[in-house]
């Protein structure tokens, strides 16, 4: 690999860092808090591919009137098409497919932070999953929450309402589920995101994958909702 597609990978890779940490594209690959770093780690590959890139003009030229050049293998451009293909293509977040091929990662937490007064309090997938299953729902009971995920369907037809929770990237997500019961929509589709009310369930099942525990939520209404901006779960980088 020449000097020239080097340069020009990493200007590409850096470009790359910039878009998405400038967009809400980061999001689907690291947690918000590492927005900075992709933005810096952007700026020194530009800055270095620049001066690759001035070295490399001035090395050749020098070469040229020595005599000295020799052709350069082209092939080796064809690594770009991969970092083109970064910026112009935005992977999905991950969906139903990964999270029912994983166990949940509930944790039990140390302490139970105070719910805020007015119904429906939101909750997060995690802080409602943690709250019935470890907590036996006893700060639950007589609340009604509000919680968004997207749907999972196992195969028996189950609805799970899913959020993928991050500790630092994409690449360490695993979900945590939410069973639902109650009043439901007609029609179920998989990583569909859905607003969901209701109250605490003392039902609970375990996950086929790990054993671990999967609390069930009454539903009492339920609404299709966009994709939100930051689609994982950072609860427990709070």
């Amino acid at each position: 690999m020449n000097r020239q597609a080097q340069a020009a990978v990493m200007f590409l890779l850096g470009a790359a860092l910039l878009h998405a940490g400038a967009t809400d594209l980061y999001l689907r690959y690291v947690k918000a808090g590492l927005q900075p770093l992709l933005l810096a780690s952007g700026a020194v590959l530009i800055a270095a591919a620049l001066a690759t890139a001035w070295y490399e003009r001035k090395r050749a030229k020098a070469a040229r009137a020595l005599g000295h050049a020799h052709p350069e293998p082209r092939i080796s451009w064809l690594l770009l098409l991969p970092l083109l293909a970064l910026i112009l293509i935005a992977p999905p977040a991950l969906g139903s497919y990964s999270a029912l091929r994983a166990g949940t990662a509930l944790q039990k937490p140390y302490a139970y932070g105070t719910l805020p007064a007015g119904d429906p309090v939101p909750l997060s997938v995690v802080d409602y999953a943690s709250r019935a299953a470890y907590g036996h729902g006893r700060s639950l009971h007589g609340r009604s929450v509000r919680v968004t995920g997207f749907l999972a369907l196992d195969r028996a037809g189950t609805p799970y309402l899913v959020r993928m929770a991050l500790n630092c990237c994409a690449a360490d997500a695993q979900p945590v589920k939410i069973a639902l019961t109650g009043t439901l929509p007609p029609v179920l589709r998989p990583d569909a995101w859905l607003e969901v009310t209701g109250t605490y369930s003392p039902r609970s099942a375990r996950d086929p994958v790990n054993n671990g525990p999967i609390p069930y939520l009454k539903v009492t209404s339920a609404k299709p909702v966009p994709t939100p901006r930051d689609p994982y779960d950072e609860t427990w980088n709070n």
